[in-house]
């Protein structure tokens, strides 16, 4: 039954991710300058998720349309990333942000909290949109 379950799961994420191919959200354009502003800012971002989990689509989705390079990290490919947020945001739990300012680190869970602190950084009023 457990295998069941599993094929079943599998299969329906990869059906999330073939939808969200389909249907991806444009990126905002911003000018050159703001988005190499916005680009050295999210080098210190690094989204620890799955692949075909919904919650992880939608924050990524979040992420195509704010036009961020945010670095992703799959948990269930590179076991040393599993470890690594176990060990350092406390628990095994994705999507998780992991957010460097200022030589501290903070862990960020929930897609929707992930996604709030993403347009409120990035969005369109935070940074100069291209005409």
């Amino acid at each position: 039954m457990s295998f069941l379950l599993k094929v079943l799961r599998e299969g329906l994420g990869r059906l999330i991710v073939f939808i969200d191919w389909v249907s991806r959200p444009r990126p905002i354009k911003r000018t050159s300058e703001a988005q190499a502003t916005v680009d050295s800012q999210t080098k210190s971002l690094a989204l620890y998720q799955f692949y075909a989990c919904p919650f992880c689509i939608r924050t990524r989705r979040a992420i195509q349309k704010l036009n961020l390079s945010i670095e992703t990290r799959d948990i269930r490919q590179y076991n040393h990333y599993r470890e690594e947020l176990e060990a350092n945001g406390g628990k095994v739990m994705v999507p998780c942000l992991r957010i460097e300012e200022a030589g501290n680190v903070r862990w960020l869970y929930e897609s929707k909290e992930i996604i709030r602190y993403l347009n409120e950084r990035f969005g369109e009023e935070s940074i100069e949109v291209a005409a």
